[in-house]
């Protein structure tokens, strides 16, 4: 099976998501800088999503790209992704109207946690496919980052509880963590011989 329409359906998916996300931005009623005050938790909210459902697109169009053959397994582990970063509209809205307050964050945390959870499973389904000379299992190696990231997501989730800011510095430093671009899969795919 080709990886065609898997990245086409991928692609629109994450447009729609970043579509409902900055449709959740209200106008404001009002012509000064007072009126847009009450909107900066919900605009923090949405370019910390916005940039999160970049890396993602990022990382998926890499992932994809090193992919040889797309099973049903993988087609069904690339739902389960989509699914956890279709609720990023939710959550971000909800922790921006909320002003970061402590469930909103701790559930932003949960959202980003199972989109990291799912996004290894898709990783691991393709590797799967693709059979032990796997380009992408070559390319991702160790993988600390994604090691690291949902052991942060949970930190942040349980000390979002008593200290919202600190979660929500946790969860800039993940998408900082991963806006250093990681050209694992550019750099296999440079290989000789392949």
């Amino acid at each position: 099976m080709g990886k065609g329409r898997l990245e086409a359906f991928s692609d629109g998916v994450l447009a729609i998501v970043i579509t409902i996300m900055v449709l959740e931005l209200k106008v404001p009623h009002g012509a000064t800088l007072e009126a847009l005050q009450p909107l900066i938790p919900r605009f923090l909210s949405y370019v910390l999503s916005f940039i999160y459902v970049g890396i993602y697109w990022n990382n998926h169009h890499h992932m994809l790209h090193a992919t040889k053959h797309v099973s049903g397994r993988v087609l069904w582990s690339n739902l389960n992704l989509l699914f956890w970063l279709s609720l990023f509209p939710f959550a971000t809205g909800w922790m921006g109207e909320n002003h970061f307050e402590a469930l909103p964050s701790a559930a932003y945390g949960l959202v980003l946690l199972m989109a990291a959870i799912s996004y290894y499973l898709l990783q691991q389904s393709i590797i799967a496919t693709d059979g032990s000379d796997s380009l992408l299992r070559r390319a991702v190696g160790t993988d600390w980052k994604g090691k690291a990231s949902p052991l942060l997501y949970l930190s942040a989730m349980a000390v979002a509880f008593w200290m919202p800011g600190l979660a929500q510095a946790i969860y800039v430093l993940v998408a900082l963590m991963w806006l250093v671009p990681d050209r694992r899969i550019e750099a296999a795919m440079r290989e000789p011989g392949r």
